[in-house]
């Protein structure tokens, strides 16, 4: 159990620093953007602002599910015939389709990473939140 902990705790680590380094890319992407906007009331402008939030984010998210793939993958825990990366967005997303169950030695990497996807799912919201709340304002983030 030590053992899963530890991999599954590695794995969370990682993917908090990368969400980390992807929410400070877009805050200075952010403030980037509004300083070039002379307009920034303009509807346009937060569709878009919005949209390449969301774009950032998921990208994000797609890095974060790769790496417990690959986590999956250095320790056996994906059973034959199934798939590392769909296996671990089930988990990631929470959905549990249960088509799939990790391996006995290795069954707590799945709610393991479902607790780290939600955790950065509402980071994520969180984020756009803020995105949106400064648009709104019309502040320069």
């Amino acid at each position: 159990m030590m053992m899963q902990l530890f991999v599954g705790g590695t794995a969370s680590l990682v993917n908090f620093a990368i969400h980390a380094l992807w929410t400070v890319f877009l805050d200075h992407a952010v403030r980037r953007y509004w300083l070039r906007r002379t307009n920034p009331r303009l509807l346009w402008h937060r569709v878009l602002l919005m949209m390449g939030t969301a774009a950032i984010l998921m990208t994000a998210h797609v890095a974060e599910v790769l790496v417990w793939a690959t986590t999956y993958v250095a320790v056996g825990s994906t059973p034959a015939g199934a798939g590392n990366v769909y296996f671990a967005f089930v988990n990631y997303t929470t959905l549990g389709y249960g088509d799939i169950v990790p391996v006995t030695e290795w069954q707590l990497l799945g709610p393991m990473t479902a607790m780290n996807g939600i955790l950065l799912f509402g980071w994520s919201t969180a984020t756009i939140f803020e995105v949106l709340r400064a648009s709104l304002r019309g502040v320069k983030h």
